[in-house]
Formats: C-alpha cells, structure tokens, sequence
C-alpha cells in the first residue's frame, strides 16, 4: 500500500470534515441509519420476510440505486432462485459459522442475480468491523493506494479475495483511527474512499494508469473462460435492459440457432425490432458464425453483433467473409462492453438519486 497517498488522503478527508461540519454529519447519519436498519434483522426475521417485506430490504441498498424498477429485479430473483432459497441462502451469508471464504463463494455460486457489491454491502451494515463494501468503487480506490492483484472480471470476485480486500480496509482503518479520527469501522472506511480517494482514483482510471494494478494478465483457463463468456453475456443483457429494450439470454431465434442475448424492441402494432449478440471467450468460432448466420433468418432482426477481444474479432471477420456479408456484421470489443456497462451503472445511479418517477411506477 502506498502509505504516504494514504496520509495526504487522510489528513485531507480530515480538513474536509472539519470545514464542512454539515456535510459530513448528513453523510455519516446516513451510513448509521442503513447501518442500524439491516442490524435490526436476524435470522428469523430474515427467513419469516413476505415478498413485500424483502422488497424493501433489497430496495434500501446502495447496489439497487442502477434500477428505477427495483420490484422488477426482486421478482426476477425470486422467479430465478426461488424465495425460501435466496433468503436461507442469505441466513448463512450473513449469519452463517463457516468461514467467509466459504459463504462468500457459496452464496455467488448458489444464488443467481445479487453480486458481491449486493453481498457486502449487506455484510457491512451486519457487521462493519469485519466486512467492507466491495465494489467497482473499493477496487478503484484500492488501485489508486497501489494494492496490487484487485478483480477485472466477475469471476475473480472469490471469497479468498473478499477476505483480502477486508484486511487491506481494517488496515487502512487503523491509519484512520490513529489520525485520531474517531468513527473507523469499515463502513467509514468506505465512506472515506468514496468520498476522498475516488475522485483521485477515478482520473488515474482514465488516464489507463489503473492497468498495473488489476489481477495479473495470465492464460485464461477453462472453467475462467466460461465464467468470462457468463460475465459478458450478462451485461450485454443488463445494458440492454437499461437502455429500455426487453433484453434476455439464451434465445431461440430460429431453428436450430439459440444466441446469447438478445435485444427486443416493439414498435407499436407493427412488429418488432431484434438486435442479436454472440461472445466468444475461447476456442472455435464456427459456431458464433453459423448462429449469427441463422439468427439473420429471422426478419425481425436488424443487425447480429459478434462480440469478443480485439484478437478474436479479427478472427471473426476473417472467417466470417463469404458466410455473413461484411456490412452485416457488427463487432463489440468486450472492453467496451465493461465500459459501457460501468458508465450506464454510474449514470443510472446518478439518475435515480434524483427519484423522478415513483417506485409505484
């Protein structure tokens, strides 16, 4: 950890606070009150909650801020996993006895649609002295510190991981406390980066200066690429959904072709508009073609999009010559997938706050 970033960031966060008295209190109350609401659960609580009653729960989150419709996303849960499992998968994430690692990697490997944000942000309200908030914004924040080895992909997110990035923040804490600030469990902790060292941490993201301290780049295995394939098809899916399109995975789109995601636009009486994306992580792309050649079978749909890295497109629009005209073709670099996807999540967030359409809506 670069320990003098972290003083300056400190001694700053500290002046701050003093100059602007209000502001912080406002901030920091806010923090407990999320805090003191989530510590006023149990097990039985959690496990008795009506469908009603864990709307709310879920709504209360940060990670919840990206979806206007947040009913939407909890009738999706419920609908993929089944009520009694998320909750008796949540008893144990939050209130289990096995070690974290465990929980950690059971619950993502159990329980489809909450992420690791989702799971330690409720993890910190539980218990702030021991878990810390681990999103997009910690691993930028702890990039900028110069802590090596923070998670690109969804798939580096383990339990193992978790637990790291847990002990870095207790560390950071302890800095904090000994500056003599006086609250430092780790959602202050968090409060502190997001407020401080983001700001810092995000323009040296855009400068590219972030590179150096994300999860080493090393072959990518199997079961890794699978999860990567997974990873992306998701936020193509999410992105569509938050551009307003009927988005979903896994579509028959005609016979004998069943494509990653799909895009869906009604236009009034007329019909319907259809956008189809196939990844390719790893191995042949025989396959991506031909779906993406009998997805065009379908008059309904308006352009295929082949999405992969930089190397693998080049691939695609060799082999693809002959079999998908080339100005039918579209190409998305999963890079810009993630950016994309980050950028809708920070504006939808930042949206939302302003609450402009009620949540009845």
């Amino acid at each position: 950890m670069d320990y003098t970033k972290l003083q300056l960031a400190i001694e700053s966060f500290v002046k701050k606070s003093k100059s602007n008295a209000a502001y912080s209190d406002e901030i920091w109350s806010e923090r407990k009150e999320r805090r003191d609401f989530y510590q006023g659960f149990t097990k039985q609580k959690l496990l008795a909650m009506t469908e009603e009653e864990f709307l709310a729960y879920i709504s209360k989150l940060w990670s919840m801020l990206i979806w206007g419709n947040k009913k939407y996303v909890v009738d999706k849960l419920i609908a993929d996993n089944g009520f009694q499992q998320v909750k008796k998968q949540l008893v144990e994430l939050l209130y289990g006895s096995a070690p974290m690692e465990k929980r950690w990697d059971d619950f993502l490997k159990n329980v489809k649609g909450l992420g690791p944000a989702t799971m330690s942000e409720l993890l910190t309200y539980v218990n702030p002295d021991e878990y810390v908030i681990f999103n997009k914004t910690t691993v930028l924040c702890f990039a900028y510190l110069a802590i090596p080895g923070m998670p690109k992909y969804n798939y580096q997110y383990t339990g193992k991981k978790y637990v790291e990035v847990c002990n870095v923040a207790k560390e950071i804490s302890r800095v904090m406390a000994a500056a003599g600030i006086d609250d430092t469990d780790l959602l202050a902790v968090d409060y502190f980066l997001w407020d401080e060292v983001l700001p810092f941490a995000e323009k040296m993201a855009t400068d590219g200066a972030e590179q150096a301290m994300t999860a080493p780049t090393k072959p990518v295995t199997s079961k890794e690429s699978k999860s990567l394939h997974e990873e992306i098809k998701e936020k193509i899916v999410t992105i569509g959904e938050l551009l307003g399109f009927e988005s979903r995975a896994e579509v028959k789109i005609t016979v004998g072709a069943v494509v990653d995601a799909v895009w869906e636009a009604k236009i009034g009486n007329m019909g319907k508009a259809i956008y189809v994306f196939e990844v390719q992580s790893k191995g042949s792309i025989d396959s991506l073609i031909l779906n993406l050649k009998k997805a065009q079978n379908n008059a309904a749909v308006q352009a295929v999009v082949a999405v992969a890295d930089e190397n693998q497109l080049a691939k695609i629009m060799q082999e693809s010559r002959g079999v998908i005209d080339e100005k039918d073709l579209r190409t998305w670099d999963v890079e810009d997938v993630l950016a994309v996807y980050d950028a809708l999540v920070r504006a939808h967030e930042s949206i939302n706050k302003l609450a402009l359409v009620p949540e009845s809506f």
